[in-house]
């Protein structure tokens, strides 16, 4: 330890050293190759294997399904749809409604209120590393469904009648899928780990596994869909969160205390005693958790030794919870403000307990009342370190200290200590400033700093001149300062100490106080200073800003993914609908299975493109763009039935469809070409005012839309199955 003793000449102090008799120690034994750590690293490898099994079913479906229809995709249907068809057959009273509330949680209003309901709760309880996950999980799954189903393009299951509901390809299942990676991320982010979380593990599979029944039972999903559909949305996000937010870094916690007190109990206490006793030769009586209050960059500790004199020491516990803690701290300032000095984060658990333990040794080797280092001890290699210095016994926080001339004198000669040594301790608050036999005390000085700029030195002296104030007065404190200091470098200090550069804890007790006492100092000054600036824009921060807003552009903008009843989930995502296109027509047909007709396009000619087909259970529509009547020009669309009553028949070209003239207007034409089971309004909408150009549409309109058979479809079905699917219940 050291104090200081002050000289004759005014303002000028000496460090003399404190002699601190170190606990006894035993015999020391190093730990041989191939024996595990103290507290040996669990990986957990479900992840990974999640991982490989999901990648492999994809590439499955994806070499099945891919392209046209043949032997492969018809094999994988068959066995599909007899299982949809074993389920479904059943007709006994009360199963199909058994069957309806089983797979309700898949219903896309009661996803999209679970969903948005866990954002809120997260953001409640303030768990934004988890929100942060789930929001980039989330959509990353739901850029994923996308890419399958336009890769796929499966049809839904053949040969059974549908009962529920369901939008665009079947493969893989978004709302078994949807379901399945809900429950994973209310496991992650809401249920403690351990038993709770365990049993919830078993409920979660059942009931994923019950939705699922319910939908194939009634006809709307298959089981590879289902499989590949549910791996998808329980993979992504359960590599998500074991990556970027294991528990063991970010425990889901109900209790209060902070994340970063980790649990000393259990194993990891025994590790604590093991590791203490073999590396640093400490027997540990007790262990305990100790000022948590003041701490959120570790876990404090006070270790009782088993000794003769029942010593006692201090430990810091430190593990991959801080390291990452502190990135995002620091990554959130640099956002905000720019990287400040020396704000670089630490790579490592183990380079972060390094230099603390230099620290320590710098600033006791130049003078300065800090607690004595007795070592670092290893619980896990680069996760988990303990730090063990000086127990104060007797020391109480300066926040609790009554702040007396002496202990001003000693708080202000600590700075000047420091800048004589050319040292910041970048961490100035109450709780890193102790009071023992009115003398102050400086600890955590894992962030301190070696020759720092001017400006972190008298950020400094203005923290610990407001901290002396909160127990004192400024009037005195400054009396008192300018026996050390000059009227510039207070002036100095309180310029540069504004905003982010008080401590966090430095700030809330000014406010809790209703204290401006920074305003005070500056009131006391001969001259108010000019502030000092803290706002640093460089390239690294304009490039993070960048990514950041680019971020929340494609978060925002992906509606979808965030509603589960957008368009865009019913889009088949092909560029074309064609009259021998056979995937997309079979999913035309099962989407109104009445229609003996489903529309198509013949041909497109030179202006005309293709913009979008959609199908849900119901009806199935497809839009072409014109390059002079404009986006959407055509829309056709396909349901059971339409309204033909006073129309005026027209000319169809076929004797199986009739057509009736449909309302107009100065912009749009409609007519509804009519068939047995259904119907096809046809729209024609021209954003010109030439009336050549409406004409020429409509003309072209009547040859672009065609109409594909359901007999077609039928016996194209069966002939790529060698017979065994047929494309209605009915057919045989």
């Amino acid at each position: 330890m050291s104090s200081f003793e002050r000289l004759d000449a005014p303002g000028q102090w000496r460090a003399y050293p404190v002699g601190t008799a170190a606990p006894a120690r035993t015999r020391r034994r190093r730990r041989p190759s191939g024996e595990p750590p103290p507290l040996p690293r669990h990986v957990r490898s479900s992840g990974l294997w999640w991982l490989v099994g999901t990648c492999a079913f994809v590439l499955v479906a994806i070499a099945a399904f891919a392209g046209q229809w043949d032997i492969r995709a018809a094999a994988v249907t068959v066995g599909d749809d007899a299982v949809v068809r074993l389920l479904s057959a059943p007709s006994f009273p009360g199963y199909r409604g058994a069957m309806q509330v089983l797979a309700a949680p898949g219903h896309p209003v009661f996803l999209t209120t679970v969903l948005w309901t866990l954002v809120v709760a997260l953001a409640v309880l303030r768990r934004f590393r988890h929100l942060i996950v789930f929001i980039v999980a989330w959509t990353l799954t739901a850029q994923v469904y996308f890419v399958m189903v336009a890769a796929t393009r499966r049809p839904r299951p053949f040969g059974v009648r549908f009962r529920g509901a369901w939008e665009g390809w079947a493969l893989p299942s978004l709302r078994v899928g949807v379901f399945a990676s809900l429950c994973v991320i209310v496991l992650y982010t809401l249920v403690p780990e351990g038993r709770w979380r365990n049993r919830a593990k078993w409920a979660a599979a059942a009931a994923v596994a019950l939705v699922a029944v319910g939908r194939m039972a009634l006809g709307v999903e298959a089981p590879f869909d289902v499989l590949v559909g549910v791996l998808i949305g329980v993979t992504i996000s359960l590599v998500g969160f074991r990556v970027f937010a294991p528990s063991e870094v970010f425990p889901v916690r109900y209790r209060g205390g902070n994340a970063a007190h980790l649990d000393v109990g259990g194993a990891r206490g025994q590790a604590i005693r093991s590791a203490l006793e073999c590396q640093l030769g400490f027997r540990v009586g007790a262990l305990e958790p100790f000022g948590l209050a003041g701490s959120a960059g570790s876990t404090p500790l006070k270790i009782t030794l088993a000794d003769e004199t029942d010593s006692v020491v201090f430990g810091k516990l430190y593990a991959r919870t801080h390291l990452q803690s502190d990135r995002w701290y620091k990554l959130g300032r640099e956002l905000l403000y720019g990287r400040l000095e020396d704000e670089k984060p630490f790579n490592s658990v183990r380079r972060l307990v390094q230099q603390e333990d230099y620290a320590l040794r710098l600033f006791r080797d130049n003078g300065l009342p800090t607690p004595a280092p007795y070592g670092v001890v290893e619980l896990t290699p680069e996760r988990e370190y303990l730090l063990v210095t000086e127990f104060l016994d007797g020391a109480v926080e300066m926040g609790d200290a009554e702040v007396t001339d002496e202990i001003i004198d000693s708080g202000l000669a600590v700075v000047r200590r420091m800048w004589d040594a050319g040292l910041a301790h970048r961490d100035v608050k109450p709780s890193n400033l102790l009071v023992r036999a009115g003398q102050v005390r400086l600890i955590d000085v894992a962030f301190s700093e070696l020759r720092p700029t001017p400006w972190r030195q008298a950020v400094d002296l203005a923290n610990m001149m407001l901290c002396l104030a909160l127990r004192s007065g400024p009037e005195l404190v400054y009396e008192r300062a300018l026996r050390q200091f000059t009227v510039a470098e207070i002036g100095e200090a309180f310029a540069a100490a504004r905003g982010l550069a008080l401590p966090s804890q430095l700030r809330r007790a000014l406010q809790e106080q209703g204290l401006d006492l920074h305003a005070q100092f500056v009131r006391l000054l001969p001259t108010p200073p000019r502030p000092v600036s803290i706002q640093r824009w460089n390239a690294r921060r304009m490039a993070l800003w960048a990514l950041v807003l680019a971020a929340v552009f494609l978060v925002t903008q992906d509606r979808s993914a965030f509603t589960l009843n957008d368009e865009s989930t019913t889009s088949l995502g092909i560029g074309n609908l064609g009259c021998r296109d056979w995937s997309p027509l079979w999913l035309e047909a099962q989407a109104v299975p009445s229609a003996t007709f489903v529309p198509c396009v013949r041909s497109l000619p030179t202006g005309w493109s293709f913009a979008r087909a959609d199908a849900r259970n119901g009806s199935a529509e497809y839009v072409l763009d014109h390059d002079r009547a404009g986006s959407a020009a055509v829309n056709v669309r396909l349901g059971e039935h339409c309204d033909v009553t006073g129309l005026r028949p027209l000319e169809s070209g076929s004797d199986r469809i009739r057509r009736f003239q449909g309302p107009a207007s100065s912009t749009t034409r409609t007519w509804y070409d009519t068939f047995r089971g259904g119907c096809a309004t046809v729209t024609v909408h021209s954003a010109s005012t030439n009336s050549d150009v409406k004409s020429q549409l409509a003309h072209e309109t009547s040859h672009v839309v065609g109409y594909a058979s359901r007999r077609t479809l039928q016996q194209v079905l069966s002939d790529r199955s060698n017979g065994q699917l047929s494309l209605d219940p009915s057919t045989k």
